[in-house]
This record gives structure tokens, sequence and C-alpha cells, in this order.
């Protein structure tokens, strides 16, 4: 259905092709994972089978991409419109009408289906997907998951022969994103559809996967695989295959059923051992050499920020709910829960974008929604789901020297930061031609540039593979360490448990738990990590955990 031959792409001005070497075919009826470390071509090899690119994107294509027959090199996207439906990335750049039922049926009109036609299959998807209760709603109030989810449904209403996603789970909580599985795994044992799809949480996918594709890196050419063969060699793999390794299982596992088949004589070993846990906020001592300022804070027992009571509506929608929260000094705190719980609306609140309906807000000494910007950034600062909203120069080094002139911070500090994060981002490149999470490490930088004492964070992994990841938490760890609060929300449940000192459960806009981290999550079947589940009753959480008690 799909063929890549021998398939390079070079953009104008690049000093080399974003990949090359592509080869490999896609049968019809089959759902084929591309996999690879962030940046080395996953979205620019799902945009060459829609014709994205290289007709809107620019740049040179060699080689030659058929899809169903159709050569996208003399086939412009708009001709492929019947035959390939695609979501990019960034829910926001799909969209072209106001309303949910509106967007559903945009795709269909474009191809001048029937009227009836369409209804059913708006109803279809609605159902599909758990959309019916949002129909109405215009899209601009949906959360960053509920946009996610409307835009996978409008291109599966015009019924295409292939799908193409780009993170399509990126932004769901655990229950949505098994939900959208199903109906891909439906579509494709069902209908014959094929599905090409590039996902960094591998955790979820990997075991509806028939093939996956490896784009390993410059200079190694991709390969096409079985998932247990490409796992057990790729550089990005959940943990459940982390685990596997660990403990040197073979066949290595991919579900969490097939891992907790092995994992008796590993819990043996790991009998009489107790889990290294991320401890209570500390308030540390002053190193002899600090890498980040210590936090501004009027007195070491003071609250960063503290929410009392606190109810927000939101046009018809009451997105919270007299919610108490207390954030101190040094504490990651990550707020989970479904989409549109009301996640993205407090952090929204805590940092002066939304004005409470009732109740109280303060960031230290200061009450967000009445304290001017500039003001406002030496106190808390916001990396939002769309990084976009944050990033306005031309090149990466202008992003990061407007930061350093904005926080008052010497040259070079935030593009010392974005180094740490993404050691391989140019100066001279613009910030639209980053990856969805290039562009998130690179606002995360110019965030903490000011080092406010209050870092929020929505959705901070989305789109990174493990390795960012693993440089987020360890730059996390170091702010937090040094007195800094963290309160992020999460989808991420690998992310809570590796990070998180206490988790926040939010449903219907009202707390419903809060607590340490480790009994929050392995309490909630939804939220509890692949480590915790393999080896229940056992209180791991993490691979790492893991690996340190088998060390000592």
């Amino acid at each position: 259905m799909i063929r890549f031959e021998n398939v390079s792409v070079t953009y104008d001005g690049s000093p080399g092709p974003a990949v090359q070497g592509v080869d490999f075919e896609v049968p019809e009826g089959e759902l084929v994972l591309l996999v690879g470390p962030s940046g080395v071509g996953k979205s620019t090899v799902l945009g060459a089978v829609s014709g994205l690119v290289p007709h809107f994107t620019g740049g040179t294509l060699h080689g030659r991409v058929t899809v169903a027959g159709r050569d996208t090199r003399t086939h412009k996207p708009r001709e492929l419109a019947d035959v390939v439906g695609t979501v990019g990335q960034d829910p926001l750049s799909h969209f072209v009408t106001d309303t949910v039922e509106d967007e559903l049926a945009y795709g269909m009109e474009s191809l001048g289906l029937p009227p009836d036609v369409m209804r059913r299959r708006v109803e279809e998807t609605l159902d599909l997907l758990g959309l019916a209760d949002l129909r109405d709603r215009p899209i601009a109030t949906l959360s960053g998951g509920q946009r996610q989810r409307v835009a996978i449904g409008s291109v599966l209403t015009p019924h295409p022969r292939v799908l193409v996603l780009d993170e399509p789970t990126s932004a769901l909580d655990p229950a949505a994103a098994e939900e959208v599985l199903a109906v891909l795994q439906r579509l494709v044992h069902d209908l014959g559809t094929t599905v090409l799809m590039a996902e960094h949480r591998l955790e979820r996918v990997v075991q509806y996967a028939d093939q996956v594709a490896l784009l390993p890196g410059p200079g190694e050419r991709p390969w096409l695989g079985t998932p247990a063969e490409v796992m057990a060699v790729s550089p990005v793999h959940p943990p459940v295959v982390a685990l596997g390794r660990l403990a040197d299982w073979s066949p290595l596992p991919l579900t969490v059923r097939d891992a907790r088949r092995e994992a008796g004589a590993l819990r043996e070993r790991l009998a009489g051992h107790e889990p290294h846990r991320t401890g209570p906020a500390p308030t540390p001592p002053a190193p002899a050499r600090r890498l980040f300022p210590r936090a501004r804070a009027s007195g070491t027992t003071a609250p960063v920020a503290e929410v009392r009571s606190l109810s927000v509506r939101r046009d018809r929608v009451q997105a919270l709910r007299e919610v108490d929260l207390t954030v101190t000094r040094g504490e990651t705190i990550a707020l989970m829960g479904r989409n549109g719980a009301g996640k993205s609306t407090l952090l929204g609140a805590l940092v002066g974008l939304v004005a409470p309906s009732s109740g109280s807000v303060r960031a230290g000494d200061a009450v967000p929604h009445r304290t001017r910007p500039r003001d406002l950034v030496r106190r808390v600062g916001l990396v939002p789901q769309e990084p976009r909203d944050l990033l306005y120069a031309d090149t990466v080094a202008a992003e990061c020297a407007a930061a350093d002139r904005d926080a008052e911070a010497a040259p070079g500090t935030c593009r010392a930061l974005l180094t740490r994060l993404l050691p391989a981002v140019a100066d001279d490149v613009h910030p639209r031609d980053l990856s969805e999470g290039q562009r998130l490490t690179l606002a995360l930088a110019v965030v903490l540039t000011a080092r406010p004492p209050l870092l929020l964070l929505d959705e901070p992994t989305r789109g990174l593979d493990y390795a960012a990841k693993a440089r987020l938490v360890t730059l996390l760890r170091e702010l937090a360490a040094e007195g800094h609060a963290i309160v992020l929300a999460t989808h991420d449940v690998e992310l809570a448990a590796e990070l998180a000192h206490r988790v926040v459960l939010l449903a219907e806009g009202e707390v419903i738990a809060d607590g340490p981290s480790a009994e929050v999550v392995v309490a909630s079947p939804s939220f509890a990590p692949q480590v915790a589940k393999i080896l229940a009753p056992q209180a791991w959480l993490t691979v790492s955990q893991v690996r340190e008690a088998l060390s000592r």
C-alpha cells in the first residue's frame, strides 16, 4: 500500500538530509509503527506519504514514495486526500471549522459525499472516540487531549484507505489512548485500513503494531522488522523492554501480561529490598557551586503557591470546583486525570491566565491574575502545551538571546540550558522547523532562564523520546533540589513515577486524590506505570529503582 524506494529528503538551507536511505514497504491492512530518537526525521517520513513533503514543506525529495499506486512526487496532497488521512503533531493547525460536529463533517463535504452518509459517519465517529457529549462544543474550549481526538475523528469520517498519524496519543490520558488505539486496531483488522504511525510513548502502542520501522539516526539506514526484533536493539524502548533487558528475559516481552509471566524469579531477587523513593520536598543546604541560582522565596517555610477553594467557570463549563492546593519549595507535583479534568485550567490560574470565579490563588506574595506579567515572570513560569505561544523569533539563537534579555540573565544562559536538553539543535534553525518535542524543549529553556521559584509544565514530555525525557528528569530534579517548586500536568504515568513527590488526581474539576506518588498511582489501574503492574504486589515503580536494588 505504501512503498518507500531509497527515499532521502533535504530541506532548503539544511547542511544535510533530514532522512536518507528509507527503503521499505507497508503492506495493506497493517499497522506499522515508526520509531526513533527525537529529530531523526519521523515527521518527514510521514509527511512524504501524504505529499506534504515536499509540496508544502519545500526541499528536495530523492527516490520515490507511492501510495496505492500514486506517486507522491506527481500527486499533490489534495490529489491524495481521498486515499490518505493525516493527523499531525499539532491538532490546532488541522482545524478549519469552529465546532466539533462541523469539523468531523468537513472532510466529507470536501469530497462531496451525500448528506445521509455524512450524518451516519459523524454519529459513528462520535461514538467511537467518546465525543458525543462534545458535539456542539466550540473547538477553542476543548482541552488538548479532546482536540487530539477530534483531529483523529475528522480524518476517520472520510474512510481513507491509509491513515498517517504523528504522535496520536501524546495528549491523551491513558484511558482515552487505549480507546483510540482500539479503534485503530479495529480499522486495521476489520476494514483493512493501513496505518503508519509515529509515537514516542511506546509503552502504549508497541503491542498493537504488526511491524516496527526504526530510524536509528544519521549515517544508519532505517529498517523494518517485527516488534520483538526491533525492540531488542532499538535505542528507544518502553519500560517493559528495559526491564526485560535488565533481567535478561528471552524472548523479550512487549506487554505487561507477558512480562508478569517471566517476573517470578525477579520478584524473588527483589524480596527484602525497598525501592528508593523520591522523598519529601527538601530545603537543601547551599552547595559550593550551584547549577542554578537559589529559587527566590520570602522564607524557607512559606508556600511557593497556595490555592484555596478555587472555582473557575469557562463559558458553559465548570472547569474547577473548590480546589485546594499548597505547593512548597523543592516539591514536584504531578497533576493527573482524564482529558478535560481541569489540569490546564489550574496551571492557568497559577500563572494568571485564568481569573478565579471564586476562591483565591497566590504565587508567593503575588495574586497572579492581578500582577503585571513583567513582575510575575520572576515568581512563576509556564511552559504551555502549545510552545509556539512562547516562541516568536526567527532562529533558535535569537530566541535564546531574547530570553536572556527578558530575564536579565547573563548572555548564553538560555543557550546553555537548551544544549543540556537538546545537544544537537543548531543556532540558525527556525523554531518552526523543529519537531514538536524540540519546540517544547526550547520553550522550557526560555522559561527556565528567568529561574522562577514556581515552574509549571503542561504535558512536558509530549514529543520527547526516552533519552530526552531522561535529560528533562535530571534537570527538573536539580531544580527541585535547589528549592524550585515544580507542578506538571501530565498523562505520562512513567514520568510521574520517576519524578513526582506527590500526585494530585483531578476529575470533573475536583481533586479526588492527593498523596505520595507511590500510593496514588499504584492504587489506580489507569495511572500505574508498567513496572508497578509487572512486579505487583511489590511496590516498585521504575526500572531505575529495580536496577539500583539489583546493584546493591
